[in-house]
């Protein structure tokens, strides 16, 4: 029985190495649906890879080894993690653009599930630097005229240039000097991480410089990430979280982690659920 049992958990080892492989990071929670175990059979699992040397674990899952704040995942691997909790936020976070609207929107793949909500709100002007995010504008528009702008009402897409990164998201001087020329009323952006104490941060150094920039030059910030995010710090912080006007998340942070949010954000929306107004407003209940 004792030697059943070893095996089957090398089994199940030598498919978390194979999915990580295939998609460049797995979550604990995706595991435990795909494989059918418990939460701390997982979690064992992955120690024990992580003493072999064949990952890298990192909050809520684990990475390629490699250093983890400067590990950046493909956006294929990324898209695949909490894709319905992606979808809830981008929801929530559509009804914060109004037509003829101003907006930017980083890239990432919350961000480019919120373009996907985006394309129904008339007369917007998007300023990006995601090549995915453009194409879901460009894709729609095409479906809804032909090719066309006319009197459809359709966004008007301004694609920064710059250098890609595996996120597909364009960095570095190009992207930057485009951006120091705009002003957006709102920037929608994604995060790699989100902690009180590193505030929002990126593995990517030239990706960090473009956030910056995409900060500073938005009249209201506007930070779309899964539960996953918090707590992750990347290699460069880029803003502190007292620069965030509304953090829209999914319902698997915790009530006390939304307590400690209060503290630094303004607005706190958790997607599916209850919008949680201002800080200083306490009336709201996590329900």
């Amino acid at each position: 029985m004792g030697d059943n049992q070893n095996l089957l958990a090398e089994q199940r080892r030598a498919l978390i190495l194979e999915e990580l492989r295939e998609r460049g990071g797995v979550r604990v929670n995706e595991l435990t649906r795909r494989l059918m175990v418990s939460d701390m059979t997982i979690r064992r699992d992955l120690d024990v890879l992580a003493r072999r040397g064949t990952l890298e674990k990192v909050h809520g899952g684990a990475v390629p080894l490699a250093d983890a704040s400067t590990h950046e995942p493909g956006f294929e691997a990324k898209s695949s993690l909490e894709q319905s909790a992606k979808e809830d936020i981008a929801r929530a976070a559509a009804v914060l653009a109004k037509p003829g609207a101003a907006i930017a929107l980083s890239g990432g793949t919350t961000t480019y599930a919120l373009a996907q909500q985006l394309t129904e709100v008339p007369d917007l002007t998007v300023v990006t630097n995601s090549v995915r995010v453009a194409d879901v504008f460009h894709a729609a528009q095409r479906r809804t005229s032909g090719g066309s702008r006319a009197g459809t009402g359709a966004a008007t897409v301004v694609l920064t240039g710059g250098v890609r990164t595996p996120s597909d998201s364009l960095v570095g001087p190009v992207a930057d000097t485009a951006i120091r020329a705009l002003h957006f009323d709102v920037l929608f952006l994604g995060v790699h991480g989100i902690s009180p104490e590193a505030g929002l941060s990126t593995p990517n150094l030239a990706e960090a410089e473009t956030n910056r920039h995409l900060v500073g030059s938005a009249r209201r910030v506007v930070v779309v990430a899964d539960h996953t995010k918090w707590g992750t710090v990347g290699l460069s912080s880029f803003a502190s979280l007292e620069q965030v006007d509304t953090l829209v998340t999914d319902g698997g942070l915790p009530h006390e982690t939304r307590e400690r949010i209060r503290e630094h954000i303004r607005e706190l929306v958790v997607a599916g659920g209850r919008g949680l107004g201002p800080a200083s407003k306490q009336a709201a209940s996590d329900g």
